[in-house]
């Protein structure tokens, strides 16, 4: 058992401003990728369905008041981890499949003089049976959507979440390095994908996560098969490996055999269209502007870019967050932010994560070079 608590490291001033702004008296974190941020952790295994499962029934959740001390709400399953591994020193402790999470939330509500307060739960997460309990059993409190204001307070990033990301970045470009020399023709898509996650697990992540093709499989999010790849194939990876609840995430490609003067001037085109994408994220900068500049500078080159996104935050339990650099969004990079850009065109993919500076993005994923795509084989 650690003598002390981790010490609190996420955004608590940006938060308590954004409170603020919207007059909450505090805000109710179910989801992982709140309640991850607000506890500090992050659950493995068995007890992480709890967080993605939004019915369950020994659901576990953070009241964040403004004002006071925060209590972690947990059933007797979940309370041993969040004892040790929380920076929250309080915890509400309920009888699973017996007392409803949300009964013992609305409890705790009232005992902490929040009954007829202005409290943010997540809409997006929260059942409306559990939302319609909770608001029986309290009729006067005022219950709002603090969905995207939970968004904002995350995708501006301490220092030490920048760190942590980092270190994932590292580490999971440890493992292609390791990995992709070891492939040859004749081994299938599921041994490579057996062998990254594998690599991941050693090296101390939490959980991993994520896909790999062959240019040779058209449906690539349908599971790594026993397709084969053979010389001349290209193989894509599109991973996450979560370290400590926050990911390492970068998409790499692998040539099996001497590339043809094809493949390199493909992939080149597309780095460079990549990396021109990358240096359009800065603080100020529209993200539906970015995402028409990288729609624009592929079509210039010949190519069909059909994706839905062009990139995205990064943060706690789940990599895919605000911002997402999509079509038409008006939201405005801020300085802090983390994000993992990957305009790509078919199995020519690649993934970086960023941290954008005053003065521009910054490369966090560096330890595996992107110039020219790995060979093997």
């Amino acid at each position: 058992m650690p003598d002390s608590k981790p010490e609190i490291f996420i955004n608590t001033d940006r938060l308590n401003q954004i409170l603020d702004e919207n007059r909450l008296d505090a805000v109710v974190a179910r989801s992982g990728r709140n309640f991850t941020y607000l506890s500090g952790l992050a659950y493995p295994g068995t007890l992480a369905r709890l967080l993605d499962l939004p019915d369950s029934d020994r659901g576990v959740m953070v009241l964040w008041p403004r004002n006071g001390e925060p209590v972690v709400i947990v059933n007797g399953t979940a309370a041993g981890l969040a004892a040790r591994d929380s920076w929250i020193e309080r915890q509400v402790i309920y009888e699973g499949y017996v007392e409803s999470p949300y009964s013992r939330l609305a409890a705790v509500l009232k005992t902490e003089g929040l009954a007829e307060a202005r409290v943010g739960f997540e809409q997006d997460y929260v059942s409306a049976r559990d939302w319609a309990l909770v608001q029986d059993v309290l009729p006067k409190l005022d219950m709002v959507d603090c969905t995207a204001i939970m968004d904002r307070v995350r995708w501006i990033k301490t220092p030490e979440e920048v760190a942590r990301i980092k270190r994932a970045a590292d580490l999971l470009d440890d493992v292609f390095l390791e990995v992709f020399p070891g492939l040859r023709p004749g081994d299938t898509e599921r041994l490579a994908h057996s062998r990254i996650i594998a690599g991941c697990l050693e090296r101390g992540f939490n959980w991993a996560h994520g896909i790999l093709n062959s240019s040779t499989n058209t449906i690539p999010y349908a599971g790594e098969s026993d397709v084969v790849f053979n010389a001349g194939d290209v193989m894509r990876t599109d991973y996450v490996a979560y370290l400590d609840g926050y990911p390492g995430h970068q998409s790499r490609n692998l040539i099996f055999g001497e590339p043809t003067q094809q493949q390199r001037d493909e992939y080149r085109s597309i780095r460079d269209i990549y990396r021109a994408t990358i240096d359009k994220c800065r603080p100020g900068a529209r993200v539906g502007d970015i995402y028409d500049f990288a729609v624009e500078a592929f079509t210039s080159e010949g190519w069909k870019f059909e994706s839905l996104l062009v990139g995205h935050g990064v943060g706690s339990w789940w990599h895919q967050q605000e911002p997402i650099l999509r079509r038409g969004s008006d939201i405005v990079l801020e300085e802090g932010m983390v994000l993992a850009l990957e305009p790509h065109i078919g199995h020519w993919h690649i993934q970086d994560m960023v941290v954008l500076r005053a003065d521009g993005p910054e490369l966090l994923s560096d330890k595996m070079s992107t110039d020219e795509p790995f060979v093997t084989g």
